[in-house]
């Protein structure tokens, strides 16, 4: 490309200095320079469009540096967990960054991390409870897979929180402590997500929404996990 366009310069130039001599030859040589703008037009038209930047591109860069020094994990493997988090907190409607900030506080981005109770993975989901949902994945295994693993524990979080119609109470239940009215697992999960949002303040992005006051009046017991 760079060469025809030095061509075309060439041409053109010789064309003005021969044409008062010769009117034939610079008639020649423009014919020879149109064609050749021609040509590069449509090279040009040609070539693929330049896709369009990721306006996500550099919030996941910071996140990715950030969360990689604070839990010593490699930053090509958070940047690809903070990727799959995003797309499915808002596939669910969710903020990313609570997603994102439930799986530093459930496993410290360890995808194969395992509690005492038999919970596993990113999101520490225990299999056992929700077997129908990893079915979907190829079964109990898909728990480590940490695309599975994201899906999964957003839905689950998702859930609750139709259930019960407070997200305050939708995470409790998720850490299977509904009986604490403290809400000590929520204020760590918002505590984490403050912090996250805190590493992209500097790139301007929108204000998320305020984040309700945790208890409602009444509270619901989920069979599963007891009060």
């Amino acid at each position: 490309m760079a060469t025809l366009a030095i061509l075309v310069a060439c041409l053109s130039v010789l064309a003005f200095l021969l044409h008062p001599r010769d009117g034939n030859l610079s008639s020649a040589l423009a014919a020879v320079e149109n064609e050749a703008k021609a040509v590069t037009d449509r090279m040009l038209a040609s070539q693929p469009a330049t896709p369009a930047a990721d306006p996500d591109a550099a919030r996941h860069a910071l996140l990715a540096e950030f969360l990689a020094r604070r839990y010593k994990v490699s930053q090509d493997l958070i940047l690809e967990f903070i990727q799959i988090a995003h797309a499915e907190a808002r596939k669910a409607g969710l903020d990313p960054l609570l997603i994102m900030a439930v799986i530093g506080i459930e496993s410290s981005y360890n995808p194969i991390a395992e509690s005492v109770a038999g919970a596993r993975g990113l999101m520490q989901i225990i299999p056992r409870f929700h077997a129908e949902k990893l079915a979907e994945f190829g079964g109990d295994r898909a728990v480590y897979d940490p695309e599975a693993n994201i899906r999964v524990g957003t839905r689950i979080i998702r859930e609750y929180l139709a259930r019960t119609g407070n997200l305050g109470i939708a995470l409790q239940m998720y850490a299977g402590a509904l009986g604490d009215n403290n809400d000590t697992y929520t204020n760590k999960v918002f505590g984490e997500k403050q912090r996250l949002q805190r590493v992209i303040a500097p790139l301007a992005e929108p204000a998320a929404p305020a984040t309700p006051r945790l208890r409602v009046a009444t509270r619901r017991v989920d069979p599963l996990f007891g009060d």
